[in-house]
């Protein structure tokens, strides 16, 4: 079995989606139980709610509303993107 047949199939996806709550789950209690207290579990909200939408920003917006014709791979790819639309605008303003 290929590489992208084994990540197509949706029972890997859920497995892997099941490992990213758990980890997420079990890390952030972890946090909590060593910090015990309300500010801190709020802060943690608020990180992870932060990063959920900079993922969501990097792979959904940009490739719906701003660049359509790019499509990022990872989170690399993106930051690459970025460099390289940099270079781009300074480029043409000159």
């Amino acid at each position: 079995m290929k590489l992208s047949e084994d990540l197509s199939d949706p029972r890997l996806l859920y497995g892997k989606w099941i490992l990213f709550l758990l980890g997420g789950l079990i890390s952030g209690g972890l946090i909590v139980y060593d910090q015990p207290g309300v500010k801190v579990a709020f802060l943690l909200v608020i990180a992870i709610w932060c990063f959920a939408r900079a993922y969501y920003f990097a792979f959904y917006v940009i490739e719906h509303y701003i660049d359509p014709s790019y499509r990022f791979s990872s989170l690399w790819a993106f930051a690459r993107y970025l460099c390289g639309s940099r270079k781009r605008k300074s480029r043409d303003e000159e």
